[in-house]
């Protein structure tokens, strides 16, 4: 995995701390882990979004978006979701659709890595909990925050293109096929006119 620095938490070797301060320094890693599929498409790294800049984005998207139209969900736990929603990659790394890994290999490789991160926080049984719903893909909230990360994918697919750095449209095939909400779909098609 290309990653703009090694893991924070090798800093703190040898050291005491609160568990919190540990968390912290593992949960910064997403900052310098990359989004691997950007690299492979060929956006250089100086241009390569984190996974932590992914998350955020994922979670203002989910945040206006189940607020605007009215859907009816738990918006508390959609934004919970899709803050926690990418921390199985800080030990795991960022798989892409291209990494030749079974599902069931990359589901215990986040797994560990949730475990790790989060059983030693005030409550960690219940992130652990959120993020294995979202995983599941079976609670309406969880469905939506996965659309809502694809959307994310081709949204910031458009602003590549715009900045004439690559041609993506494989991400915005991928979205495209990965969102059943028409109020979704109907944006990815504003997506698509923009780039004609």
């Amino acid at each position: 995995m290309h990653t703009k620095a090694p893991l924070p938490l090798t800093l703190l070797n040898g050291k005491e701390t609160l568990p919190i301060i540990e968390a912290y320094f593992e949960f910064n890693h997403l900052k310098h882990l990359y989004r691997q599929g950007w690299l492979r498409h060929g956006i250089e790294q100086k241009y390569c979004e984190s996974v932590a800049e992914h998350s955020f984005c994922v979670a203002l998207l989910a945040l206006f978006l189940a607020d605007e139209y009215h859907i009816e969900l738990d918006k508390a736990k959609v934004i919970r979701m899709a803050l926690i929603h990418d921390l199985g990659e800080i030990y795991a790394g960022d798989f892409t659709p291209q990494d030749i890994i079974e599902r069931s290999h990359k589901y215990q490789l986040e797994k560990q890595s949730i475990f790790q991160v989060l059983s030693k926080l005030p409550n960690g049984s219940e992130w652990i909990a959120l993020w294995e719903e979202y995983d599941k893909g079976e609670s309406a909230e969880s469905q939506f925050v996965h659309q809502v990360d694809r959307l994310e994918l081709a949204l910031q697919a458009s602003v590549y293109e715009h900045l004439e750095l690559a041609n993506l449209s494989v991400f915005f095939e991928s979205a495209n096929q990965a969102l059943s909400a028409d109020k979704l779909k109907f944006i990815t098609k504003a997506l698509e006119n923009l780039r004609k």
